[in-house]
């Protein structure tokens, strides 16, 4: 792909080809104009991997820890080797644009994409992001810096209007993206769903030109979210570059009309298409041709780099009694519908197909000595919708045969009997498909029909739950009869972006030994029965289909404390998953799904030296927490999840994370309680600047775990000779540096990582402030008995300054500051020195 003279293509395009480039071609791609030299470049999804071109029946990939994982590493190196790896899955995928990295604000830990964001805290935040966005664009692939802006809950996501004072915008959620801009500058922006202040983010020129462009000084292409587009000239008037995706549905005919009409000035639109083709002059530096074939990266370099950040993102919140690292010659016990499955990432956007994932069962396994003392107790369900029934279903009736489904596509529905002809047919891994995407010439019209089935062989007897979700109608069979009808009757649900009905469900009784044939004669979307406010519609529909034995809970609890009593190592794999942590949707509570507070409760007062693994994007409740031994925090970790969760567990990683958010005792506590979800079509963010820890500290309200805490992991640090050099800029204050410097001495027989926090609080601030905010930190390797010493530098103005609403400014107050640093673990005192600022001053860009 070669690069173009941008002026002199710009100048020769015609009025209807400019508008061509503002709108994409389809799902993933821009509309190419061959005879310009134009290609068509390829956007494809992150930030948890590189999805390729398809959400239907797409191809395998690298599956990364989630946002708040890779935010626990606080490390910036480690990060932009995983950008690195990003943007080499992006050209293996044969994309030019990557949609990524998220670095939205978890305002509440209910928030249905708040795993996909790296923290609560905007500099936590920004300078990971930062890191992943030069790793991505060192390939000369290009990020996508979103959601942009607060685009912080699912609830009414496209409608809802997020109230914000000027100064919380500036310090919490557009912080993140400055800092961003100032250390990486992505090569584009994707605008957030909702509106702010009154106005959708997508045609708000105050926010995409007047501060980004503006005042930042950023140049690049700005484009929607999917379907996040809602007029055709304030869009584009406002700086909007690029509607996703295709094909149009504001611009086309509509656009040249209205320019014509002078509405969208001609100037404005050739600002557009340049800012289009130096698009296409950035992507050329990937080397990645027009149309690409899409790949796979699956490489050992590629596992290796996913093992690491998954381990080093996973936190050790709790340790008595020594109780890990655990022994591997002793007998283990895992417990909990986690242990068997790899929960490896959270739903929406942000998943994709493996290329393969690691179960906790599979990575303890590989580390014992003896995997005959290995047990297994389910203990209880944790699932919103039943799990995923893809890996219990082969293709034939013959047990052995390739596990998956058959889909068959037609034109005319199942009443027409044997003799419809086959549209499309499709080997498919996964009983969830998404069809947005979904496209076959053979099809006639957006009224089409499936059948899928597979078959399932009964390990046991007893009774079996058959679920179906549907956005469009389905009927599911069982041998040829009816056992869930989800055509009749619908039911609005939460699955499918908020498109799908609840999960409807049948049972069926089934005989251990016995081949069963399980059918869905589905009809696409233009069938739903749904109307209900909000809805956007998409492409060919879904389906879902799950299954589970049904069990007594009490049952299952009862026996696995009974076998927890004797056994010598207890691990309980908990949490959540994708069923309710994922785009669409918010959670509507913080507890753990089911009885699992209850497993967790009777397995410790079973067995005191229970160790729970605990797998969410986004805080829990625990109210067993003083009774269990061992806590692990190790989020939703990608492809190696199993195996970075046995690394620490029997201490081959030492476990290096510090908590990217604050864990509140209950959702109450949390300073969004009252204002989380849209009220008449608006979301005040009442708790102004004081989200998260900001809070906690301010008004003194204890949490389970602080932001940034995690334990020093099988080792012992000590901090010391803290050193505050405050660097002369020229004379100008504003451009003075802070360097903060501390002695790190490992005083523990294990090589470990620790990491070292910097805070910051004014004296005597003319206004409120926070207790204290985070302005840097770093993380350093030490080995046993050694030291070493860790430096961080802080621009004095980003350290010192908050938003002076009167002045519209940021602004640096004469005064003192109290500089802390910490590590995190609250083992040992803050280290504090306080430096001065001698001259008040203003200001604002970069």
């Amino acid at each position: 792909m070669a690069s173009i003279d941008v002026e002199k293509v710009l100048a020769e395009l015609t009025l209807d080809e400019k508008i061509a480039l503002l709108a994409g071609k389809d799902f993933w791609h821009t509309v190419p104009i061959p005879k310009h030299g134009i290609p068509s470049l390829r956007t494809s999804d992150g930030p948890n991997g590189v999805r390729g071109t398809r959400v239907f029946n797409g191809v395998t990939a690298a599956c990364f820890p989630c946002g708040t994982a890779l935010g626990a590493t606080w490390n910036q190196e480690l990060l932009l080797e995983a950008g690195k790896l990003m943007g080499d899955e992006a050209k293996a995928k044969g994309a030019h644009i990557l949609l990524g990295p998220c670095i939205n604000m978890q305002r509440s830990p209910l928030g249905g994409r708040g795993f996909e964001s790296i923290s609560e805290d905007p500099v936590l935040a920004g300078l990971g992001a930062a890191s992943l966005t030069n790793g991505i664009q060192s390939t000369g692939v290009a990020a996508t810096i979103k959601h942009f802006v607060t685009n912080d809950q699912e609830h009414e996501r496209t409608a809802v209007d997020s109230i914000v004072t000027e100064r919380a915008l500036r310090e919490l959620y557009l912080l993140p993206f400055q800092i961003v801009v100032r250390d990486s500058h992505p090569k584009a922006f994707m605008t957030a769903y909702n509106k702010l202040n009154g106005t959708h983010v997508s045609e708000n020129k105050r926010i995409l030109q007047t501060i980004l462009r503006d005042e930042y000084g950023w140049k690049g292409v700005i484009m929607s979210d999917w379907f996040g587009v809602y007029s055709t000239d304030n869009a584009i008037n406002a700086g909007l570059d690029l509607e996703m995706p295709g094909p149009t549905r504001w611009r086309g005919g509509l656009l040249g009309h209205l320019v014509s009409a002078r509405r969208v000035p001609m100037h404005i639109l050739d600002e557009r298409a340049r800012n289009m083709l130096n698009l296409v002059n950035d992507c050329a530096e990937s080397g990645v041709k027009e149309n690409a074939k899409e790949g796979k990266l699956d490489t050992p370099e590629t596992a290796a780099l996913l093992r690491k950040l998954a381990g080093e993102s996973i936190v050790l919140f709790k340790n008595e009694g020594d109780v890990l690292p655990l022994k591997k010659d002793k007998s283990i016990l895992l417990i909990g519908p986690n242990a068997k499955t790899s929960v490896f990432c959270g739903g929406g956007s942000s998943s994709m197909a493996p290329y393969y994932a690691i179960s906790p069962w599979d990575g303890v396994k590989e580390k014992v000595t003896d995997s005959s003392k290995m047990e297994h107790a389910i203990g209880c369900y944790s699932h919103k919708e039943l799990p995923l029934i893809s890996n219990q279903l082969t293709l034939s009736s013959d047990p052995n045969s390739k596990q998956g489904l058959t889909f068959r596509a037609y034109n005319d529905p199942a009443s027409a009997g044997d003799g419809r002809e086959v549209a499309d047919e499709i080997e498919l891994n996964s009983a969830l498909a998404m069809m947005m995407d979904y496209y076959n010439p053979k099809l006639k019209s957006d009224l089409w029909y499936a059948t899928v089935e597979g078959f399932f062989h009964a390990e046991r007897s007893g009774e079996y739950e058959l679920g179906l979700c549907i956005y469009g109608t389905g009927k599911l069979y069982v041998d040829g009869k009816e056992m869930v009808d989800n055509e009749t009757k619908q039911t609005q649900g939460t699955v499918f972006y908020g498109c799908g009905t609840v999960e409807e469900t049948g049972k069926v009784q089934m005989e251990k030994g016995k081949t069963y044939h399980i059918k869905l004669e589905f009809a696409s979307a233009a069938t739903s029965k749904l109307d209900g406010d909000g809805i956007v519609r998409f492409g060919g529909g879904g389906f879902r289909i799950g299954g589970a034995w049904v069990l007594s809970m009490d049952d299952t609890i009862a026996e696995a404390a009974r076998m927890a009593k004797d056994a010598e190592q207890v691990v309980i794999c908990a949490g959540l998953n994708q069923d309710w942590e994922g785009e669409g949707a918010d959670r509507v509570d913080m507890r753990l799904p089911g009885r699992m507070d209850d497993l967790i409760a009777a397995v410790a007062e079973a067995n005191p030296r229970t160790v729970v693994v605990n797998q969410t994007g986004t805080p829990v409740e625990m109210p067993w927490l003083d009774k269990v031994a061992g806590l692990l925090q190790a989020w939703y970790g990608g492809n190696e999840t199993g195996n970075a969760i046995a690394d620490v567990l029997f201490g081959d990683v030492n476990p290096s994370g510090r908590s990217s958010l604050s864990w509140p005792k209950r959702v109450e506590d949390n300073p969004a309680f009252y204002n989380y979800r849209s009220e008449g079509g608006r979301v005040l963010y009442g708790e102004d600047v004081y989200v998260g820890y900001r809070h906690y500290e301010a008004v003194k309200r204890d949490v389970n775990f602080t932001f940034g805490y995690g334990l020093q992991g099988y080792t012992t640090f000590e901090l010391s000779e803290l050193e505050i050099e405050k660097s002369s800029g020229d004379g100008k204050e504003l451009e003075d540096e802070l360097k903060v410097s501390v002695s790190v001495r490992n005083t523990g027989k294990v090589d470990g990582q620790e990491v070292v926090q910097v805070y910051l609080h004014q004296q005597s601030p003319t206004i409120r402030r926070p207790p204290r905010e985070l302005k840097g930190f770093t993380k350093v390797q030490v080995k046993a008995g050694e030291s070493v010493t860790a430096t961080v530098a802080i621009p004095l103005k980003y350290a010192a300054s908050y938003w002076d609403e009167i002045r519209c400014a940021w602004v640096m107050e004469a005064g003192a500051y109290d500089v802390e640093v910490v590590d995190g673990s609250g083992r040992q005192d803050a280290l504090r020195e306080t430096v001065a600022v001698e001259q008040t001053a203003w200001w604002t860009g970069l």
